[in-house]
C-alpha cells in the first residue's frame, strides 16, 4: 500500500511541477531510471532520497509517504499546510471540525475564535483565527509595529 501511495505522490508532483524524470533525477542526484522504477512501484527509494523528492516540491516527508490523494479526493498539500477532508453544514448552520484539526491546533472547548471571511472568488473562503492572536495583532498595530511576542 506505501508503496502506491509514494508512487503516486512522486508521479503527481513531478508532473504539477512539469518536471521530466530526467530533471528530477539531476536534481536530487539518481538515475533517470530510479524515478521511473520509483513511480512505477518497481522499488523505493530510501529515506535519504524521500527526504530529497519532499524538500524539493516542499511537501512534508509524512505527506510524501503516507498521503493518499485518491482517499481524500484532495491533491497532496505543501509542507506546513493540511487537508483535513470535507465536512458537511448542519441543518442549524453549524459545522463539526475534523479531530485532527482540532488537536493540530490544540484547540479547547470553550477557546474563542474570531471568523474572518473573502468573498473574493480567487480566494473565497471562511478562517478562524484565536482571538487571543488577533488581539496581539491589533495591539502590535496600535502600538506603532513593534515586534509580536511569541
Amino acid at each position: 500500500m506505501k508503496k502506491i501511495t509514494l508512487s503516486r505522490n512522486l508521479a503527481f508532483l513531478r508532473r504539477e511541477h512539469h518536471y521530466s524524470q530526467e530533471e528530477i533525477a539531476e536534481k536530487i542526484g539518481v538515475t533517470r531510471q530510479s524515478i521511473a522504477k520509483w513511480e512505477n512501484g518497481e522499488s523505493l527509494p530510501d529515506i535519504i532520497n524521500c527526504d530529497a523528492i519532499a524538500n524539493l516540491f516542499d511537501v512534508s516527508l509524512d505527506n510524501l509517504i503516507h498521503y493518499d490523494q485518491q482517499e481524500n479526493a484532495l491533491p497532496i498539500p505543501p509542507k506546513g499546510k493540511h487537508m483535513f477532508g470535507t465536512v458537511a453544514l448542519g441543518k442549524d448552520g453549524t459545522v463539526r471540525l475534523p479531530e485532527k484539526a482540532i488537536n493540530m491546533v490544540n484547540m479547547k472547548k470553550g477557546d474563542m475564535f474570531l471568523i474572518l471571511g473573502d468573498e473574493n472568488p480567487e480566494s473565497i473562503g471562511i478562517a478562524l483565527v484565536p482571538v487571543e492572536f488577533f488581539t496581539a495583532i491589533t495591539q502590535n498595530i496600535l502600538d506603532g509595529g513593534k515586534e509580536l511576542k511569541k
